[in-house]
């Protein structure tokens, strides 16, 4: 089996969701890169998620879901845009919080449970995860997995907890 159809088996999928988006994203040149839970999967060992996170150019929103086919469905939040298809349990959140569009041009060629799409480089996906645990809106269940995300990389890349606030290292490593 492969990973694409394990993520497919996971996701409850009828159709392959991640693959039909990602092609829409390059068929309509739009640019984007991975963030959250399935970026740090490119870069330590992988943890099953169903939200697929992504940033693309605050200009290409209202273009893709414009494209996106008719039976997917949308839904506005606050600092995203929830797509879905009744053919998957696959999430896909797309971020739109000015604050990672820069991620996008630093984006890196990567394997995500089989699927080879561009991934916020290293240091921005810590940013972005520490942003996100840092979010007192965000329920604590959320923020907890956004450390349990921040260690998985920390301990995949220990040069990286010198980036961390004295409040993070001290949750993560409590010993230091």
């Amino acid at each position: 089996m492969t990973a694409k159809t394990f993520y497919n088996k996971i996701a409850n999928g009828k159709r392959d969701i991640l693959e039909e988006f990602m092609e829409l994203l390059q068929k309509e040149n739009i640019s984007y890169c991975v963030i959250g839970g399935l970026a740090v999967n490119a870069y330590a060992e992988p943890v099953m998620s169903l939200d697929f996170d992504v940033v693309i150019a605050v200009h290409e929103i209202e273009r893709l879901l414009f494209v996106l086919p008719k039976h997917w469905s949308t839904k506005r939040d606050k600092f995203s845009i929830n797509i879905s298809s009744p053919d998957s349990d696959l999430r896909i959140q797309l971020q739109t919080d000015n604050r990672y569009q820069n991620f996008i041009s630093r984006g890196e060629k990567k394997k995500v449970f089989g699927y080879e799409c561009f991934v916020a480089s290293l240091h921005d996906v810590l940013q972005g995860k520490l942003w996100a645990y840092a979010d007192p809106e965000r329920r604590q269940s959320k923020r907890q997995k956004d450390l349990a995300d921040i260690m998985r990389l920390v301990e995949t890349y220990p040069e990286l907890l010198q980036f961390l606030p004295q409040k993070v290292r001290e949750k993560i490593s409590p010993s230091n």
